[in-house]
């Protein structure tokens, strides 16, 4: 007999559509929590296009509260965080009407456990209460953040650094406080054990999957891409700074050294919000779609994926998607690393422009070797990458033991 456990889950955005990466596991999140137990679900609506999909996200839920987010707002609001010496993340996502929600859906309701998606939702967590506190982190911020400062100059670098220095503080204090903490990735947690070593024993990964059904080749569909082109083709949300970096690297230091090659070919970057420098990029070779219905065409039809993340962390849905379409990938080798795929084999991995533009040229040149490498990719996602395996590994920590559970934050 299943008991029905009420589950407390804060998420940082609407986990629908699963559109890009975080909303992806997200929503799969849900979908797992929600099969055998009672989901209350907080969370932001960031994108005005996705309030459509609230009623799709409450069937999900016993109770569900979306705070409205206006991203030029919060940003100018978090701001107020260098006065209080705070991350500016947590000032970010700080809403007084999701506080009360979260006060009066507790009060109202025993909750049996409190799942934190994106660290900076801790903040929501009910104090006081003695129920297990399971954290999905995905990635170490912080370390994203001490990254980026490293990549830009001041007085950008100055304020990364910080929101760097001020957030780890503050996943330390969380993790400390937590059940369990989870990563996307052995070596994303490996690298929060180093950098909080007092919370190493209750950290572990869970890692992403892909749905294999729906992301699978269909011969019924008809391809988007120009009729003639060698196309190849990057996936991703272009408002998210390491993918204008990686699309803006590709252009200027890989795509003129592969037309010289192959001057039919095109390269398709496809995705929502693309910044002005993104926009910037569209030329005769080089096609910037902006938000697409559906991203599975684009991936089917490419002659082959790149994903040349030079700031990647954690596990690339956008690689995994398009293994799982049988295309041939090549992809940043710090991207591969943290997959089981065999390089060379199933994926093709690439450091410097240079490695990049052989490997594409490679695959170009041998049509056979990129179908093979394709349809070894997907048979390693279906093998490998089951949501509902990976994501099972969180049912364990559910049920409450008072006896082994700290407080939760306030």
């Amino acid at each position: 007999m299943v008991v029905m456990r009420n589950i407390l889950l804060l998420v940082h955005r609407l986990p629908f559509p699963p559109n890009k990466g975080d909303k992806v596991r997200s929503y799969h999140l849900l979908k797992h929590l929600a099969k055998n137990n009672r989901v209350f679900l907080g969370t932001f609506v960031d994108d005005p296009a996705d309030e459509i999909h609230r009623s799709t996200v409450q069937e999900f839920c016993a109770d569900m509260h979306a705070a409205k987010l206006t991203p030029f707002r919060q940003k100018a609001l978090s701001m107020l965080a260098l006065l209080t010496g705070t991350a500016l993340s947590l000032r970010y996502y700080q809403d007084s009407g999701l506080h009360g929600w979260v006060q009066r859906v507790v009060a109202k309701n025993k909750m049996d456990a409190v799942v934190i998606f994106s660290s900076a939702m801790g903040q929501y967590a009910h104090a006081g209460s003695r129920v297990p506190l399971l954290v999905d982190f995905v990635d170490v911020d912080s370390a994203k953040w001490s990254q980026y400062a490293s990549n830009h100059r001041w007085p950008m670098s100055w304020l990364y650094a910080r929101e760097g220095r001020q957030l780890l503080a503050y996943e330390r204090k969380l993790a400390a406080r937590a059940t369990r903490s989870f990563f996307v990735t052995e070596n994303e947690a490996q690298l929060f054990r180093e950098m909080a070593p007092e919370c190493a024993n209750r950290v572990a990964s869970i890692s992403n999957g892909v749905d294999s059904d729906f992301f699978s080749p269909d011969p019924g569909r008809v391809s988007p891409l120009h009729h003639g082109q060698v196309s190849v083709v990057f996936t991703g949300a272009m408002d998210y700074w390491p993918n204008i970096d990686a699309v803006t690297w590709f252009v200027n230091d890989m795509l003129p050294q592969l037309r010289v090659r192959c001057p039919a070919l095109c390269f398709y970057i496809v995705g929502r919000s693309p910044t002005s420098a993104v926009s910037s990029l569209a030329a005769s070779d080089v096609v910037v779609t902006g938000t697409v219905d559906d991203v599975r065409p684009y991936l089917q039809f490419a002659t082959l994926v790149v994903a040349p993340l030079r700031l990647a962390r954690g596990i690339q849905n956008k690689i995994l998607e398009a293994m799982s379409m049988a295309r041939p990938v090549v992809a940043s080798s710090a991207c591969v690393q943290v997959i089981h795929a065999s390089p060379g084999q199933e994926v093709m991995a690439a450091e410097t422009a240079e490695e990049f533009v052989n490997q594409i040229d490679l695959l170009l040149r041998s049509p056979e070797l990129a179908t093979q490498i394709g349809l070894a990719g997907r048979d390693r996602v279906v093998q490998d990458y089951s949501w509902a395996a990976h994501l099972g590994k969180i049912d364990p920590y559910l049920t409450p033991n008072t006896s082994q559970v700290p407080d939760l934050p306030a």
